[in-house]
């Protein structure tokens, strides 16, 4: 990539959630600002704007990076995949993931939550079997103010046991 100034755009072409996206980007505009105000996925929450939190936790190339840390024009040639992501796109069903969460009511306020679900699906994707000590590992990544966690962890067991049965329904 030539080098920018700091009033020069690059553009930046990834997938995003299946779809070949391009979004311009200053050379230090962050990946969230990037998803949410460039290209509407506006499901990529940012809280802390540190990286300690999680909300903005998105996959790029399969694995759990923090939007608010990412530069926009490291995701160029990239996969990404936001909680949009999630649901089946062909008829908008949730997730197993998804699903799992409004039936355990996993949620509250939903400010954690699409960071959440990122990691779990990447979680479950590289480890099909994951426990509960893995699940809460997983979730030791982000901060959540209004759940208490258990229901989290309810909800992403029920997850992980619906995706291994191979069954999607809610």
């Amino acid at each position: 990539m030539p080098r920018l100034s700091a009033t020069e755009t690059a553009r930046v072409q990834f997938r995003l959630n299946g779809r070949d996206t391009t979004a311009e980007a200053h050379p230090r505009m962050l990946l969230s600002d990037v998803l949410r105000h460039g290209v509407g996925a506006t499901g990529t929450h940012v809280g802390c704007e540190h990286g300690v939190c999680g909300a903005c936790t998105v996959l790029i190339d399969g694995l759990p990076a923090r939007a608010c840390l990412t530069l926009a024009v490291q995701a160029e040639g990239c996969d990404l995949r936001t909680v949009e992501g999630l649901a089946n796109a062909g008829d908008g069903a949730l997730s197993p993931l998804q699903a799992a969460f409004r039936e355990h009511f996993a949620l509250q306020c939903g400010f954690c939550t699409a960071g959440i679900l990122m990691s779990l699906d990447a979680l479950f994707a590289a480890d099909p079997d994951a426990d509960e000590a893995a699940i809460r590992d997983t979730l030791s990544g982000h901060l959540c103010r209004c759940t208490g966690y258990t229901p989290i962890v309810r909800a992403a067991l029920a997850a992980r046991d619906r995706i291994k049965g191979g069954t999607t329904d809610a």
